[in-house]
């Protein structure tokens, strides 16, 4: 089977306090996320490039749905996840499990966000 494109079209984070989520993933990857115009719920979505692979997402403060764990574990790409681990403490964020060898697949170290979200870091070195 040849995929015309990867599995993974979107992903959502869902937050109680935006400007502090915000705050949070702007510090720990060093890029600015976009407000998307979505009429009654804020989203601010991460960098895209539809040329790259990846998915795309957003943090979205939206009714209903609360920050969890235990759910869905999104793995963010870093050049190497120790780096954006110890740039989540330093913004609010704690390390759950500091980073650790995947064998021939890299390294990953797994950080809770100012939200109670857990999240993965992925990296080849």
């Amino acid at each position: 089977m040849s995929l015309k494109r990867n599995p993974v079209g979107w992903f959502e984070i869902y937050v109680k306090d935006m400007t502090r989520a915000r705050a949070f993933y702007e510090a720990v990857f060093e890029y600015k996320l976009e407000e998307l115009p979505m009429p009654g719920v804020p989203m601010f979505a991460f960098p895209m490039n539809d040329d790259a692979p990846g998915s795309a997402g957003a943090l979205i403060h939206y009714k209903g749905m609360e920050p969890k764990v235990g759910g869905t574990l999104i793995y963010f790409s870093c050049a190497d996840c120790a780096v954006e681990a110890s740039r989540a403490v330093k913004n609010g964020g704690s390390v759950f499990k500091e980073k650790f060898s995947i064998g021939p697949y890299g390294f990953v170290a797994l950080v809770y966000d100012t939200e109670g979200n857990l999240i993965g870091l992925h990296s080849q070195t």
